[in-house]
């Protein structure tokens, strides 16, 4: 006879705390392996700066641009200044530091990257660099925030699409730019409703690859950039166009970071030539597209070049990352994910194009969404004004239209 007993709530109450105890006791030998692990590349980072700075007095700071949760990066931080003080370093304020030490810890596909930017006076920044392998099984990286591309389809024509622009009046009204023509729709209800056709007039025929910004002035005023054309329109309605023969510079940022560049009347890309410079660079290499990455004291600008190669410009230096994987075009884009702030970048894929947000860890793209996909390719991309979005423009082979979307970024945590 198997006779009824019970468990007592005693004994109940240790095997809690037992499993409570053998999970605490998982978590510290996780971090002690983790430590270990990151404590050679943390004595190696540190002896490559104090090689450059020597030991002394000295700014420095720890941004975490990659997947490792905030506590491992403390940890990580922590590490560092042990490092560095160990070997004769001197934390002092940015104010009182000859030498600033910006540390980013970053990743790539084969795994963590740490980055030092060191600045001493006005030199050239000097960057030295520490690998990390990525662990084979690490829960580490479930909490790294995932970045979704959101894309809204604004408008779609057989006519080639050259920008859009959203005007947040009220009613909002939209104004789609092609070769001819800047026709401006009502939106109200479903279906945006024509109000008005503005004809574009020029002396000279089209490139065959042709491309075109718009641009949203003061008092809803619309410019319009063209090879060789600018036209400005009327601030009240009805709205009139005057067109003109120009060599004017392009816009090529938002509002919040304005950037002008001149373009190429016969061809498709910028000449390289910038108005305003970037601190002491009046000129890049030519390229196609450009976006700002905003810094603590600077705006660092991401060219794609039309070698292929992507070049960075702060103001002072002019460096090359080389193939990325990248497309021609780039946006920069204002969030409330990650750091702040993103680069949307086209990549091919056979016959169809893709959008994909990454992060810039000092001059390391780092992707944080999953590419987005688009039906055939994209032939215009440009910053909207506001900054918070992008306008993408596809040529879709299978419909035969062109359609162009906004891109905006959303943080994607459950």
């Amino acid at each position: 006879m198997r006779l009824q007993t019970y468990n007592s709530g005693i004994a109940l109450h240790h095997k809690k705390l037992m499993r409570v105890a053998l999970m605490l006791y998982v978590a510290v030998c996780v971090n002690a392996v983790w430590s270990q692990g990151f404590s050679g590349p943390e004595a190696e980072l540190a002896e490559k700066i104090l090689a450059i700075t020597g030991p002394g007095a000295m700014a420095v700071t720890v941004t975490n641009r990659s997947g490792l949760g905030s506590q491992t990066a403390d940890e990580i931080r922590r590490g560092l200044l042990t490092e560095l003080a160990s070997r004769g370093a001197r934390f002092v304020n940015a104010e009182q530091a000859a030498v600033a030490v910006e540390i980013f810890l970053s990743e790539n596909e084969f795994g963590y990257l740490w980055i030092a930017r060191i600045q001493q006076g006005t030199s050239t920044p000097a960057i030295v660099m520490a690998s990390v392998a990525r662990p084979t099984n690490s829960s580490l990286e479930n909490e790294k925030p995932r970045i979704k591309l959101v894309k809204t389809l604004l408008w779609a024509q057989p006519e080639r699409i050259l920008d859009v622009a959203v005007l947040e009046s009220n009613p909002a009204h939209m104004a789609v730019l092609s070769g001819n023509e800047i026709a401006v729709y009502r939106i109200q209800g479903e279906r945006p409703q024509l109000e008005q056709s503005l004809p574009i007039a020029h002396q000279r025929p089209w490139p065959r690859d042709l491309r075109g910004r718009l641009h949203i002035g003061k008092e809803h005023l619309l410019e319009v950039f063209l090879p060789g054309v600018r036209c400005q329109s009327s601030s009240t309605p009805p709205l009139s166009l005057n067109c003109r023969e120009s060599d004017d510079p392009w816009p090529l940022g938002s509002e919040q970071f304005r950037l002008n560049a001149f373009f190429t009347p016969s061809r498709n890309f910028f000449t390289g030539a910038l108005s305003p410079p970037i601190g002491g660079k009046q000129n890049s290499a030519p390229f196609y597209s450009a976006a700002p990455v905003p810094r603590d004291r600077y705006t660092l600008w991401i060219f794609t070049s039309v070698g292929g190669q992507i070049h960075f410009l702060d103001g002072v230096s002019d460096q090359v990352a080389g193939k990325v994987g990248w497309g021609s075009d780039i946006a920069g884009v204002r969030s409330a994910c990650g750091t702040g702030w993103q680069v949307l970048a086209t990549s091919s894929n056979d016959n169809d194009d893709a959008a994909t947000a990454f992060e810039i860890a000092d001059r390391t793209p780092v992707a944080v969404s999953e590419p987005l996909p688009f039906i055939g390719s994209i032939t215009a991309f440009w910053p909207e004004f506001g900054g918070s979005g992008v306008i993408a423009v596809a040529h879709n082979f299978v419909a035969g239209t062109y359609e162009a979307y906004r891109l905006t970024v959303s943080c994607d945590n459950r």
